[in-house]
């Protein structure tokens, strides 16, 4: 049977400024850029109990907590503290997935015969990024990255949760269906309308009715929720792109309403590009209309960026080539071409829901295709 590490440091972009400046520990710490049009990178755990979390724009973090501490990203350092943890990683096996610059995928079912099982391997790594970085991080330990991923979230921060194999669908029955990656809450709210609750309640579901209301990938949904997922890791997984993508519930029918969507879009997209380390060369702006038509408009970039206010003036400027006058606009989308020869591992797009990104717990057979 496989044992896969999912390995998620903790509040790792904070976690360093606290760790580099001893007066911010203890306090609520924002990494981010400034008010006007900046993202919170990441929060530290004493700003996540005032309901600020990563991707919020820092206007409104600083509304919720305006005692927090905003600390502009430092980049080296964060890659820095990244290859540490990573030479940590290739310590105890090849099969190393990184999906951003604080969190990987680990196959250890080859490596059981040298250093023990999964839980003692994810004890030891964990143990040795501490002692080499003054960082912790939360670990799951299961029989496939979709359990793994969520286990690493049971007991943050600095925990480490097992499930074994005879245990999945009972560590997955009582969970909301919220803990399933890439359900938000737009989503959330449309299965409990059908009466689904929990991941137990998607795992006994008629597979017929998810696909009639969830689409051709409900049969993922509830292979999912029972546990069932196949997928290996995939060591030096190479990805391009960044993006997020929003369908509305009306259709849009003014300028403003859509570049207030793709700033949000830019918030969100700048978070992941300083995650991965990378900047972006290319900005894309996909539309479609009311009556189904799809249009997209691209701009190559005279340098690379990764800040929020320069994705989004881009995108807006790619606006002027959309005709939008009298046209009612059902989706939008930005998506961000990473710099050439960067090595990634972000493509993200929304699955199910609109708000921000779709997992890597989640299989990439999953998303729906565009149109």
């Amino acid at each position: 049977m496989r044992q896969i590490i999912h390995i998620d440091m903790d509040a790792f972009f904070a976690s360093i400024e606290q760790r580099d400046a001893p007066e911010l520990r203890g306090k609520p710490v924002l990494v981010g850029g400034g008010e006007r049009r900046g993202v919170v990178a990441a929060a530290s755990y004493e700003a996540r109990p005032f309901g600020v979390h990563s991707a919020m724009p820092m206007a409104q973090a600083m509304r919720r907590c305006p005692q927090a501490i905003v600390v502009p990203p430092r980049r080296r350092a964060y890659e820095e503290a990244s290859a540490q943890i990573f030479a940590v990683f290739r310590r105890f096996t090849p099969l190393v997935e990184g999906l951003s610059v604080d969190e990987a995928f680990l196959d250890v079912t080859g490596s059981r015969s040298l250093f023990g099982d999964g839980e003692t391997i994810a004890a030891r790594i964990r143990k040795e990024i501490l002692a080499e970085t003054d960082l912790t991080a939360s670990a799951g330990v299961a029989p496939n990255k979709f359990v793994a991923k969520i286990a690493s979230d049971q007991d943050k921060p600095d925990g480490l949760t097992v499930v074994r194999d005879g245990e999945v669908f009972a560590f997955l029955e009582p969970l909301p269906i919220e803990r399933m990656w890439g359900v938000g809450p737009k989503a959330a709210e449309r299965l409990r309308h059908l009466g689904y609750d929990t991941l137990g309640d998607l795992a006994r579901a008629d597979e017929a009715t998810l696909e009639r209301h969830l689409g051709s990938w409900g049969r993922e949904v509830k292979r999912l929720a029972q546990g069932l997922d196949e997928r290996e890791v995939e060591p030096d997984r190479e990805a391009k792109s960044v993006g997020a993508e929003e369908t509305y519930d009306e259709d849009l029918t003014s300028r403003a309403e859509i570049e207030k969507t793709l700033l949000r879009h830019a918030s969100r997209i700048a978070r992941r590009l300083l995650e991965g380390g990378i900047s972006a060369g290319r900005v894309t702006v996909k539309i479609k209309y009311a009556d189904f038509t799809l249009k997209t408009r691209q701009l190559r970039l005279s340098e690379p960026v990764d800040d929020a206010g320069s994705l989004y003036a881009a995108a807006r400027s790619l606006l002027d080539r959309f005709p939008l006058a009298g046209r009612a606009v059902e989706s939008a989308m930005a998506k961000l071409r990473a710099r050439f020869g960067e090595d990634v591992s972000l493509t993200r797009a929304d699955l199910l829901d609109a708000p921000g990104r779709t997992d890597p717990g989640i299989p990439r057979r999953m998303k729906p295709p565009e149109d």
